[in-house]
Parts: C-alpha cells; structure tokens; sequence
C-alpha cells in the first residue's frame, strides 16, 4: 500500500510539472501576447481590489482623520441601523423597482430593435438607422439630464404638446409618479441601438442555409425568426442577462443624482443615491460601506442564482 500511495504522489508531481512545463511554454511562445494583459491586471488591483481592503470599516467605527481601518470594532452595529431604518427600506424599494423595470422594458429591446433591423433590406437605410441609433450611448450623462429636463420642464417641448391636446401643463420632474417613466425612457433612448450591436454581431453567425431550408419547407420570416434567429442568438442573450442581472441593484447613479430633487424622492431615491448623502455629505462612512457592501452580496447571490438557473434551463451559463 505504501508503494501504491508513493507512485500516486510522483504521478501527481509529475502531471504538475508537466502543466507547468506547458504553461512556461505557451508565455515563452505568445509573450508580447500576453504582455497586453499587464495593464488591465494592474488597473483590476488597483482600482477594483484593492478598494475592498476599504469594507472593513462596515465592521470598525471610522473617524475621518483617524485610522484608515477605522478605530474600534463595532461588529454588525452599522448592519443593524440600516435594518432598522425606515429610510432604507423606502430606497432599498425603490432601487428595486428601478431595477427590476429597467431589465424588463430595457434588456428586450436591443433585442427587438436587432430583430427589426436584420430584417432591414435597404443597406443604406440600415446603416443610418444604426448610426444614428448608437449616438445617444456617446452622449455624456449630464447632457443627457439637460436635456430632459429641458424637455419635461413647464415650458419645455412635451409640456406644448400636452397643452395643446389637454389644454393644461405637467411639472413632470417634481411629480414622483412621473420619476419612474422619465428614467426609463431616457434608458430605452440611450441604451438601445448600442445595446443592440452584440446581437447584430450574434447574427451574422447564423448560417443562411438554415433560412433557405426553412423557406423550402415554407417558413415564413415570423416562424424563421422564432425557430432559427432567437435560438441562433439564444447564448448571447442568456450571458448578457446573468450581467445584467448581476448588475440589478446598480441603477444609474449619475443620471439619478442628476435628475432627482426633494419632490420626487419618494420614487427616485436609491440606494446609490441614499449612499452619497450618507457617506460623502454627512461623512457617515462606515454605515454607508454597511450599505454598500449589503448591497454587492445582494448582487452576487443575484449572479450565483442566474447562473444556477440558466445551467438547469438551457445548459448554458457564464461558468
């Protein structure tokens, strides 16, 4: 038995040494390949692990001046003031309506818009349609507030149409129920045309023989798209759905921030919003790095789940 158990820890030494023999190889062979890596990797440390040495201080009370690490131990008493907050829970709502209505209109409709223009004959036509689709995505987010603003203002170019038919005016941007409609339509507007480019991408690898068999066996276009674009482009939507999913609680802070006001808190308040007020105007750090890391676990059970789920369903996943 002895022998049996020595021969196995040679073979395994053996398997390493051979893998990392391999491994040398490939780098040795592809270096100025793999030197590219470099950068990002240096950039990843830095700039995305490095900072959560920072969520100790969910757990330590942080005095600005003080240690970095936080001064004292104070376990989960920073978790248990958020759960405890009526605020909270309001923008923990909110974040997940926000959420939850920006993956429902927003996540199909790149796909819908891929769908419309593949079906485009005119290649002209389709060029500018996309051209002129992916520009809001270039816009920067605080042109793109102005001009909702400008738009939803009492004077804007909505509010004429509306007076002109009703006869009254909205004031749109500090009504809370209208907050909700705003945002998602500026996603739709901003998102959807570049959204769209992976899936225009995904369908151009769809072999035609495919189309051709189906018109011989008298397909028309709706069963063609039902039967071989949507499964030709399934995987794409599938890994794009676990991001987005993942990214469920990460609701646009930049536009929010800049669109919301006192009036309308009660529908645009979120989390990522509520944090800033927290950690950088009232200098409430350690209970706004509770907040925040609270809400990456939530993120990445969301990830996990998704990725279970779309392993069982269609055997296809991010790992």
């Amino acid at each position: 038995m002895g022998n049996v158990k020595v021969e196995t820890v040679h073979e395994v030494k053996m398997v390493k040494r051979s893998k990392l023999s391999t491994l040398g190889t490939i780098l040795k062979k592809d270096w100025q390949l793999y030197s590219l890596l470099v950068l990002p990797i240096i950039y990843l440390l830095i700039f995305k692990y490095g900072p959560m040495i920072g969520n100790v201080i969910a757990f330590r009370r942080f005095i600005p001046g003080g240690n970095i690490f936080g001064e004292s131990w104070v376990g989960f008493h920073y978790f248990k003031m958020f759960i405890n907050d009526p605020t909270f829970w309001n923008v923990f709502t909110n974040t997940l309506l926000l959420g939850g209505l920006t993956l429902l209109f927003c996540f199909p409709m790149p796909i819908i818009f891929a769908l419309l223009l593949n079906e485009v004959k005119s290649k002209r036509f389709k060029k500018f349609v996309q051209t002129a689709s992916y520009l809001p995505h270039f816009l920067s987010i605080v042109i793109v507030a102005g001009m909702i603003l400008q738009l939803t203002a009492v004077n804007g170019s909505i509010n004429a149409i509306v007076e002109f038919f009703t006869g009254e005016k909205i004031n749109f941007i500090q009504q809370a129920e209208w907050f909700r409609t705003i945002y998602i339509t500026s996603e739709i507007w901003q998102g959807m045309g570049w959204g769209a480019i992976l899936y225009l991408a995904a369908l151009t690898t769809i072999d035609d023989s495919l189309y051709e068999a189906a018109k011989i066996d008298g397909a028309n276009r709706w069963k063609q798209t039902l039967h071989i674009t949507i499964p030709g482009i399934l995987p794409t939507i599938v890994t794009l759905l676990i991001l987005n999913i993942g990214s469920f609680m990460a609701v646009g802070f930049e536009k929010i921030l800049l669109l919301y006001n006192p009036l309308n808190y009660e529908t645009s308040d979120v989390i990522s919003t509520y944090l800033y007020r927290v950690g950088l105007e009232s200098s409430n750090f350690s209970y706004a790095t509770a907040i925040g890391l609270f809400e990456s676990l939530i993120g990445l059970v969301l990830v996990l789940t998704a990725n279970g789920i779309s392993r069982k369903l269609t055997e296809r996943s991010l790992w």
